[in-house]
């Protein structure tokens, strides 16, 4: 938001979806998160001084810009090298739309958005989505 942190990346985005769980929705401080798994090797990060980190859950690390607050990123220690970029934190213009909705038992019921893409009530089946970096992809 402040533009102290900026990133780049050489390959496009692949699939994604929304996530509906209690800790994405605190998160975000929204309905939902949209998360798009990119390489870090696939990412160039300027700014990096003004990010931090948070551990939500054990191994889960979720990072935000130090000076105006906004989510950036989350990661797994056991992936490092995948990192689950925010949407919402792209510059440019991105109309690729999602693979499906998770966890949408935890869905917050004043949401009443469009539902289009398939929806599950906990993880995705991995074959409309895998989730890259997250524990899903562990499992």
């Amino acid at each position: 938001m402040c533009g102290a942190v900026r990133y780049t990346f050489s390959e496009a985005p692949p699939d994604y979806g929304f996530c509906h769980c209690d800790l994405c929705q605190k998160a975000s401080g929204s309905a939902f998160t949209a998360n798009i798994p990119i390489a870090r090797s696939d990412i160039t990060i300027e700014g990096e001084a003004s990010i931090r980190e948070y551990e939500s859950s054990e191994g889960k690390l979720r990072c935000f810009c130090s000076n105006c607050g906004s989510p950036l990123y989350a990661y797994l220690r056991s992936s490092p090298d995948i990192l689950r970029i925010r949407l919402g934190s792209l510059d440019t213009a991105f109309d690729q739309p999602p693979a499906c909705h998770f966890f949408t038992g935890d869905q917050a019921p004043w949401f009443k958005g469009s539902q289009s893409a398939p929806s599950f009530e906990a993880w995705p089946d991995k074959a409309v989505l895998v989730l890259r970096g997250s524990k899903h992809a562990e499992t």
